[in-house]
């Protein structure tokens, strides 16, 4: 009987579900577009701001919250309480991409790289022109030294944000002459 107590003392926010991840579409588009485009850094940096602008707005003031008190946390080196925020994120907003990103890359900083890796493929399956996601993808596979698949997802990462500073890590493909016999 204490139990049914305790279900009515809970706010009416412990039941509240998730609303839809808000429309984006043509503003991530044009940002996207110049992002691929771009003729400089400068360009290219600013189209990845407002992409992770948009990225990292919620569906909801809930969801906004423990995404930012994640952040929040992870900038304090308290990965443990930042993982555990972004878990209930993503419980609570289970098609938010950017939560499992964020989740991933603690993941990353936990040394939990499947963990990363599971999170980060849910990423690209929503969205698959996330850079950050197959930016973080590659770090994690050339952490576990699956070179082969990080290069992959790291030119992945590279075509859709050619000035993207981990692409210094790509290496020549074979067949192709490095930038020193060119």
């Amino acid at each position: 009987m204490k139990w049914l107590f305790a279900l009515f003392a809970l706010p009416a926010t412990a039941f509240a579900e998730c609303p839809p991840n808000p429309e984006q579409g043509d503003a991530t588009a044009e940002q996207l577009t110049r992002l691929i485009e771009a003729p400089n850094a400068e360009v290219a940096n600013e189209a990845a701001n407002a992409l992770w602008q948009l990225w990292f707005t919620a569906p909801d003031a809930r969801a906004q919250d423990l995404l930012d008190r994640a952040v929040e946390r992870r900038d304090s080196y308290d990965y443990e309480a930042a993982e555990n925020l972004l878990d209930e994120l993503v419980n609570y907003c289970p098609e938010y991409p950017e939560a499992y990103n964020q989740r991933a890359f603690i993941r990353f900083l936990r040394d939990k790289y499947d963990a990363a890796l599971s999170d980060l493929d849910r990423v690209i399956a929503a969205r698959p022109y996330h850079f950050g996601a197959h930016s973080g993808r590659a770090m994690t596979l050339m952490r576990q030294g699956r070179m082969t698949l990080a290069q992959q997802s790291l030119r992945r990462a590279v075509r859709i944000h050619p000035f993207l500073r981990e692409r210094s890590m790509l290496l020549p493909e074979a067949g192709t002459p490095a930038d020193g016999d060119l």
